[in-house]
């Protein structure tokens, strides 16, 4: 069983950046892709970026491509988002994800991902 644990999150004006990390303990080995998700109130929850770890393979939704970036530190079994050029969309509960298939990573589906960690908030203000 994998736990997963995110920090980082904050509040922040338009414009600036933050950096999500997500901790990975317990029988990693079944992960083989990690996300990150995001869920604003009243809104359904959408994957933000994954990366699979065998290669390194990343996607990204539209919203966030060249701003936020997806990475892994296999030693320390962390994955962080570095998120840039924040905006106010960019509010909400953040979540790392962990799952096993190649084609559900890429598509960021979150019914794929079996494991989660508890969520930290983001808040971008205008």
């Amino acid at each position: 069983q994998v736990q997963l644990v995110e920090s980082g999150g904050g509040s922040v004006q338009a414009g600036g950046s933050l950096r999500l990390s997500c901790a990975a303990s317990g029988y990693t080995d079944s992960s083989n892709c990690m996300g990150w998700f995001r869920q604003a109130p009243g809104q359904e929850r959408e994957g933000v970026a994954s990366i699979y770890t065998w290669g390194g393979r990343t996607s990204y939704a539209d919203a966030v491509k060249g701003r936020f970036t997806i990475s892994q530190d296999n030693v320390q079994n962390t994955v962080y988002l570095e998120m840039n050029s924040l905006k106010p969309e960019d509010t909400g509960m953040y979540y790392c994800a962990a799952g096993r298939t190649f084609a559900s990573c890429l598509a960021r589906s979150p019914g794929a991902f079996g494991t989660w960690g508890q969520g930290t908030q983001v808040t971008v203000s205008s």
